[in-house]
């Protein structure tokens, strides 16, 4: 003997899944359209619309008229001086900044080969935040974040030390 069993039909359910089907694929359609706008148009008017390339925002070492303010000395921290410089037509903020190599001494100290000297960058998302206005540099000083350990060499005494940093901007 067969048995059949047989699902109750409910009345418009096959309607109804197309309906909602139909409602899901409109609103996903809507919403790509709406992103699209969003990224592909600017101003107002009629013309066409670009995705700028952002420039490169620099970082330098001390230039003339920095000064430091600590010293760094064994067992002890000081602080990091970067100067950034934003070298695109809008304002750009500084997301995060990382170590981007060893710690070097300054070419007056060729003796200083084993500095001791790390680099604690600050967490990421700096807070508050840091930004530097469009076609301008600032002056930023990460307080306490440079290290030194017992182990550097007396040649480092008076040196000054090259950080390599990398800087994550948002515009």
């Amino acid at each position: 003997m067969k048995t059949t069993v047989r699902t109750p039909r409910i009345p418009g359910n096959g309607r109804l899944a197309r309906t909602a089907a139909a409602t899901v694929a409109l609103c996903i359609l809507g919403g790509v359209g709406t992103a699209y706008a969003y990224w592909a148009s600017t101003g107002a008017g009629s013309g066409s619309a670009t995705n700028g390339t952002m420039q490169t925002v620099t970082v330098d070492a001390l230039v003339p008229g920095d000064t430091l303010q600590t010293s760094l000395v064994p067992g002890g921290t000081a602080d990091v001086i970067l100067r950034a410089t934003n070298l695109n037509a809008h304002a750009v903020t500084i997301y995060g900044i990382a170590a981007n190599g060893p710690v070097t001494a300054d070419a007056a100290h060729p003796g200083c080969t084993t500095t001791g000297v790390t680099f604690t960058p600050p967490p990421t998302p700096l807070t508050p935040p840091v930004t530097i206005q469009a076609n301008t540099s600032i002056l930023l000083t990460l307080q306490g974040t440079a290290s030194m350990g017992a182990g550097s060499l007396s040649a480092c005494q008076g040196a000054q030390f090259n950080v390599p940093v990398t800087l994550e901007v948002r515009k």
